[in-house]
């Protein structure tokens, strides 16, 4: 095991929701909304009356062991062998993918100082609720009081819980970041996508929702990104035809369309072009899961469009993006490019522990870093999420 000793702050750890999680602290009249229900014999979630296989085992009660998708994604995967055949025999969850407690034990194992805490089960909600604001809200306040009760927003000083905040009543997210300021969170989880609307969907980068990142800036905390289902699927099926999103079975075309990076992508630009980096110059975005190989592109675009329409920015958009987001990238990436395009200040070291998909060892990640000097190798290993964490203004 890689042993650092310097503090190490993750931002990216996930827990597994148990049931009662969505269901707990749910109003009575939307307890058929979420629902738990057995077909041929495997628990499924039904959301919105619709049963989803977005995330295929919902109870987590096996997993598939922490890091066993690395070589898929380091694109080494020589035999060809599907992500179920990577995954191996399943593992039951341990408590401390459940609990703070025995993940603190854990994490003093692994070397970590703090971590963000983002739930699982949470990225399937928002696109598949989205017809009703009233019930969408209401369930993601139910789930947030779950997560306070069983981990808190901040427990010990170390695990730093993300409650979800939609947008699609502003009114209603102001009052769900005010419940979360209240109880000590330190970041707030914010889809990557259009707003959904009862007349279509718009940019949370329009004014209408100043109300919100204005309390933000105010409070001093920072708006996590996490990759989600931010129905970007829709292109798939142009193609394909209609079905659910499932993120687990991928195939060589969906990964082509490459509509992940494109959802982080198109939020940012919305944040940037829409202004609310101008209005707010406090608000600090942590873009969390969602890679990085999008960055230079996303960049050259700014470019091209400060070109053309110059009046339209306070600034060249470039330098906006670099002091008002941070990212975590994929282990897998050319972190060196990254730091030239952005700066070791905006990097964030992300092992999305205990997910297949991330690192079976957190701090492994730092073999990445191999090109860095001590002092960028610091940063990104913690000191930049700790400035986050701790509500250190942007320089």
């Amino acid at each position: 095991m890689t042993k650092i000793d310097y503090p190490v702050y993750d931002a990216d750890n996930h827990l597994y929701e148990p049931e009662e999680a969505l269901t707990s602290h749910l109003p009575k009249k939307y307890r058929k909304e979420i629902q738990y229900v057995q077909v041929r014999g495997r628990t499924k979630l039904a959301i919105g009356g619709m049963i989803s296989d977005y995330i295929p085992n919902p109870t987590f009660d096996v997993i598939a062991p922490p890091g066993s998708h690395e070589v898929w994604y380091r694109a080494k995967n020589t035999e060809g062998l599907s992500l179920r055949e990577l995954s191996g025999k399943p593992e039951s969850c341990r408590d401390a993918f459940r609990r703070p407690e025995p993940r603190i034990e854990l994490m003093d194992q692994q070397g970590l100082t703090g971590t963000l805490m983002f739930p699982t089960l949470a990225s399937a909600l928002e696109e598949r609720l989205s017809h009703d604001h009233e019930l969408i809200h209401a369930v993601i306040h139910g789930l947030n009081q779950w997560l306070h009760d069983v981990w808190g927003f901040d427990h010990a000083g170390r695990i730093f819980s993300t409650p979800i905040v939609t947008l699609m009543d502003v009114d209603l997210a102001v009052a769900e970041l005010e419940y979360c300021l209240e109880r000590g969170a330190r970041t707030v989880l914010v889809r990557p996508a259009p707003v959904p609307g009862y007349r279509g969907s718009r940019s949370f980068g329009f004014e209408e929702f100043d109300p919100f990142w204005a309390r933000v800036a105010e409070a001093g905390i920072f708006v996590s990104m996490h990759a989600s289902d931010s129905g970007y699927d829709q292109f798939a099926r142009m193609w394909q035809g209609g079905q659910e999103f499932r993120p687990f079975e991928p195939d060589p075309f969906k990964l082509m369309l490459g509509f992940s990076s494109r959802a982080i992508s198109d939020s940012l630009s919305a944040l940037v072009c829409h202004g609310v980096f101008r209005r707010h110059p406090g608000v600090k975005v942590a873009v969390i899961e969602n890679g990085s190989t999008w960055v230079k592109s996303l960049l050259s675009r700014f470019d091209h469009v400060y070109g053309q329409m110059p009046k339209e920015f306070a600034e060249p958009p470039r330098e906006t993006f670099r002091r008002h987001v941070f990212i975590s990238p994929f282990y897998e990436e050319p972190l060196g490019e990254l730091a030239e395009m952005i700066g070791t200040s905006q990097i964030l070291f992300g092992s999305d522990f205990p997910h297949p998909e991330g690192l079976a060892e957190p701090l492994d990640f730092v073999a990445e870093l191999e090109g860095f000097d001590e002092a960028g190798q610091r940063a990104i290993m913690g000191e930049n999420l700790q400035g986050l964490i701790e509500g250190r203004p942007l320089a």
